[in-house]
């Protein structure tokens, strides 16, 4: 396995990167098969054509949204998606005062918004 942020070749179980220090997966600059440079929106690797996406990793779409309109005030969206600190933040600031929480609904109705392992959601 290689990292997807920094290209670095990495043990199979390592869930923080030696090279960069991030999760292996929450790149999108290298393929995590052979570790080649990739197109940030490349969706299947040129050189080796492993898929790039992360189907069914990801969190669910719709369970994400309806936190976000419901309760993403209170940073629930947040804490759902693993953004533990983030979600401490926002529930401190009450969505940003209104700003961050409307921000965070459109980017997951528009399919922008990635969890904390930096998969995007799934609509499933």
């Amino acid at each position: 396995m290689y990292c997807r942020n920094c290209g670095k070749e990495l043990d199979n179980k390592a869930t923080v990167c030696t090279g960069c220090g991030v999760a292996p997966r929450s790149g999108n600059k290298y393929c995590q098969n052979c570790g080649a440079p990739t197109d940030v929106n490349a969706v299947v690797c040129v050189k080796c054509g492993t898929s790039l996406t992360s189907s069914g990793e990801g969190k669910d779409w719709t369970v994400t949204l309806i936190l976000s309109v419901l309760v993403g005030q209170f940073g629930i969206d947040r804490f759902y998606t693993g953004y533990i600190g983030l979600g401490i933040l926002k529930l401190l600031t009450a969505g940003g005062c209104g700003i961050w929480w409307l921000i965070d609904v459109i980017l997951i109705a528009t399919g922008k918004y990635r969890d904390s392992h930096g998969n995007l959601l799934v609509k499933k």
